[in-house]
């Protein structure tokens, strides 16, 4: 506030009316964070898990518009570091669960941050190349290493929108997820441009053309997003030259 008014040229006498309504109306002095005194593990040296949850979505988002192999790089390096991706011993904890801090004298602390929950989430849909742009869905992955997809087949089981388990085979060379409740398979092509398949309940099958990636109708996304059960699952073949 004071460098604002500093800027402006504001003179003693108005700063000080400035001062006081700006402290009556926001009452700074009063705000110490979340607690009246920082926690033992939120002090200097510590990590701050969700923050660095944030960083990594940046970067992923940021990527999405440029497309840069140092981006890569360093949305890689910031992911490896979260807590999913190291051993229990290294981390202090389960390392499947969120936690909110990590003191440099002790393992993971404050558990159940949902922040980074979602973020992590978030992060993860990005890495597959999931984008919605003017109300139509894109599977365009740009951030998948091949060292990702399954050396040997696989069944994926999950729960349909029906409300009954249900499963997908997965070819070697591919990995699986559901998005909005319908399965989505990844399989890698070494050669042709790529494409796509839909699936309906109906038995029908839809090709789509590769165009930067795998973009659904309007009418298609629409069912996806509404959990329709006609939508029955797809297939993404990617080029294997993207991932590299």
């Amino acid at each position: 506030m004071q460098a604002r008014l500093d800027e402006l040229g504001v003179g003693p006498d108005d700063r000080a009316g400035l001062l006081k309504a700006y402290e009556e109306l926001f009452h700074h002095r009063s705000f110490t964070g979340r607690s009246g005194t920082f926690f033992k593990y939120e002090g200097l040296g510590s990590i701050y898990w969700h923050m660095v949850s944030k960083l990594l979505l940046s970067i992923a988002e940021q990527h999405q518009t440029e497309p840069h192999s140092r981006l890569a790089e360093l949305f890689r390096h910031v992911r490896d570091g979260i807590g999913i991706h190291k051993t229990a011993d290294a981390y202090g904890a389960f390392p499947t669960d969120p936690y909110s801090h990590t003191p440099s004298f002790a393992g993971a602390q404050q558990p159940g941050m949902t922040g980074q929950v979602k973020e992590d989430i978030i992060s993860r849909f990005v890495e597959l190349g999931v984008v919605v742009t003017a109300g139509r869905i894109s599977f365009a992955p740009r951030l998948l290493k091949e060292e990702e997809f399954l050396q040997t087949p696989t069944r994926f089981t999950y729960l349909a929108n029906t409300g009954v388990w249900e499963h997908v085979e997965v070819p070697a060379r591919s990995l699986a997820f559901t998005y909005c409740g319908v399965p989505v398979v990844y399989t890698l092509a070494d050669d042709g441009p790529g494409a796509g398949e839909v699936y309906s309940d109906d038995g029908t099958v839809e090709r789509l053309e590769w165009t930067e990636g795998i973009t659904l109708s309007q009418d298609q996304t629409r069912q996806m997003f509404s959990r329709s059960v006609h939508l029955k699952s797809l297939l993404v073949e990617i080029p294997v030259k993207r991932l590299k």
